[in-house]
């Protein structure tokens, strides 16, 4: 009995070290020598100030930007601290509700629009989704070339660098993301 005790001692040690602390240090050295970027956060810094990540979506309202999707976390929106869905069901109110506030708030910005892609009005499943579908973004190029007093072609062709297509050319779908673009955009507007 002592023995199986001192062998369960022994091998709880031995696993706690090696999980617990030197796999962890071992990932740690390899990612900040690999990746140093990513392992960071893939932070975006201009002129020395960190603006935010790309792997985080940010909340843009002003209507000289590029919008995200919604966030369903919480009060503070884009909390990464919080990430989760809204988890409401195609009928909740709630989601009728917090979608027609979107659809209501794009067309006082633009008038005209007419088709908005579903992924404007509705959260993602984490809520922190930093990209938009090229239509969503195609929509709201009136709106921020207007705000801008930019031409269509010019802001067109910022979201076309900023498109990223499927990973490996055939999973997921192409994408836009928001914050990188949007940055973009305040450096044309200094240029």
């Amino acid at each position: 009995m002592l023995q199986q005790l001192r062998i369960s001692i022994l091998l709880l040690g031995s696993l706690t070290l090696l999980t617990g602390v030197v796999y962890p240090i071992v990932i740690t050295v390899i990612a900040q020598t690999v990746f140093p970027r990513q392992a960071n956060g893939s932070l975006l810094t201009v002129d020395s100030q960190t603006l935010g990540s790309e792997l985080i979506g940010q909340s843009f309202t002003q209507p000289q930007y590029f919008w995200g999707r919604l966030s369903a976390t919480g009060p503070f929106p884009d909390n990464a601290a919080a990430s989760s869905g809204s988890n409401y069901g195609p009928l909740h109110p709630d989601l009728v509700k917090n979608a027609q506030s979107r659809i209501d708030s794009l067309k006082q910005h633009d008038a005209e629009l007419t088709t908005i892609p579903v992924d404007l009005v509705t959260a993602s499943a984490s809520g922190l989704d930093p990209q938009i579908s090229p239509a969503a973004a195609d929509v709201q190029v009136r709106r921020v070339a207007a705000a801008r007093k930019m031409s269509e072609d010019d802001v067109r062709m910022l979201v076309q660098r900023h498109t990223t297509g499927r990973q490996f050319g055939l999973l997921g779908e192409p994408g836009v993301n928001v914050l990188p673009l949007n940055l973009a955009l305040d450096a044309a507007a200094r240029n």
